[in-house]
């Protein structure tokens, strides 16, 4: 397996001065660490008018500035939204931070998740799919040599150039946001990579893993003329600590992380409270005092934990085959300094045993591609709930009141 880091930009109340600034630049220095570490992808996503959840609107700015104080780890738009940008504005975003990072983007692409994010750039939740189907269209051609023109359900272009051109050719990997299970089986089928921000247990990574190769291999349906990237990866919570306990001391901000997703992504329709009307860090702690035994039991899952039980989580996640762990430990109040002991520890202690195994874990990639080895064809209807938290869990499911 390989090894990602994943930022939100969370920024719970109070907002001071520096706040906003702080955060930005103590991710920077963790992306920093992770590089020098050998960690192998950064990623970054986009999100609009979040209060407290996401303070990350343009993430390519924040890539950029990661690109010059790193060396080798790659730098993934996990994601862009391609239902609330110009094509030819995404393509240009890309390929500039394919120059100045040397060719270490991933291009990751996805839909936004909720009215509170759509509907001030005129998109609703109806069709965002068929959009992000429009997009990817629209805008693969634009990283090839010459011009392009486009005639599409939701986008038109005229014949253009689009300039620059990334470094990697014929683009850089693609990626689809997979906030709904199902999307991992169509990630599989559209032959681009998955990231699941589902937090699966291993037991249903392992069924959706089968479920995408299976689709990538035998029910492939590209959207168009582009490089296929045959993938899957994980998010998963995360903080390393010597010992259990400190871990989940130390990885508090993941309940914080875990309901202010649900405020926003759960019941995606209902208009949100007006800007600045509630404080969500505070509603947060009224959740958490009222409800004390799914905060603690928040912190028993992801690879919250020390070095040997985080280790003991992960052999069965490499069983499934995951191709990548994404580890998300910016969240709520983490402070930065428990964040960057986190990468090392679990750099020194935990990530060489599963890098190691990478050669075998691409033996295995490449039987199933050519046919040597077939893959059962899982029934992953028992695996379509949730595991945790995901997009879409309201907070009457979370917390067991009224959202």
């Amino acid at each position: 397996m390989k090894f990602g880091i994943f930022y939100e930009l969370q920024c719970p109340r109070p907002w001071e001065q520096f706040t906003e600034r702080d955060l930005y630049q103590n991710a920077l220095s963790q992306v920093e660490l992770a590089d020098k570490l050998g960690y192998h992808y950064a990623w970054e996503v986009e999100h609009h008018f979040l209060e407290e959840y996401s303070h990350s609107p343009q993430p390519e700015v924040f890539l950029a500035a990661a690109s010059q104080r790193t060396k080798n780890i790659r730098l993934g738009h996990g994601i862009i939204q391609l239902t609330t940008n110009s094509p030819a504005r995404v393509a240009e975003k890309v390929a500039c931070l394919d120059l100045i990072s040397n060719g270490r983007v991933e291009f990751g692409m996805g839909e936004g998740g909720s009215i509170t994010e759509l509907s001030p750039f005129g998109r609703g939740m109806e069709d965002k799919r068929e959009v992000w189907d429009d997009a990817v269209r629209c805008v693969m051609p634009m990283f090839k040599d010459g011009g392009c023109e486009y005639d599409g359900p939701y986008f038109k272009f005229p014949m253009r150039n689009v300039l620059p051109k990334p470094i990697q050719k014929p683009h850089p990997p693609l990626w689809v946001a997979c906030s709904q299970l199902e999307t991992i089986e169509m990630a599989g089928r559209r032959a681009i990579g998955a990231l699941g921000f589902q937090f699966l247990s291993a037991e249903m990574a392992h069924a959706w893993v089968h479920a995408y190769y299976n689709s990538f291999t035998r029910r492939q349906d590209k959207l168009g003329d582009y490089q296929s990237n045959c993938n899957i990866a994980m998010v998963s919570y995360f903080m390393c600590a010597e010992t259990d306990e400190e871990a989940r001391r130390r990885a508090d901000g993941v309940t914080f992380f875990q309901f202010s997703l649900a405020w926003y992504s759960g019941s995606r329709n209902r208009e949100r409270p007006p800007p600045g009307s509630v404080n969500l860090w505070d509603e947060y702690e009224k959740w958490k005092k009222a409800n004390p035994e799914l905060a603690h039991k928040a912190l028993t899952g992801g690879l919250i934990g020390s070095p040997e039980t985080i280790r003991r989580k992960l052999r069965r996640f490499e069983a499934s085959h995951v191709d990548q762990i994404i580890l998300l430990n910016q969240a709520g109040k983490n402070k930065h300094e428990h964040i960057c002991e986190s990468l090392e520890l679990f750099a020194k202690e935990v990530m060489p045993e599963f890098t190691g195994h990478e050669p075998e874990h691409q033996a295995w990639k490449q039987s199933v591609l050519d046919g040597t080895i077939v893959l059962e064809d899982l029934d992953t209807t028992p695996y379509k709930e949730r595991a945790g938290v995901g997009k879409g869990v309201a907070i009457s499911k979370l917390a067991g009141v009224a959202a």
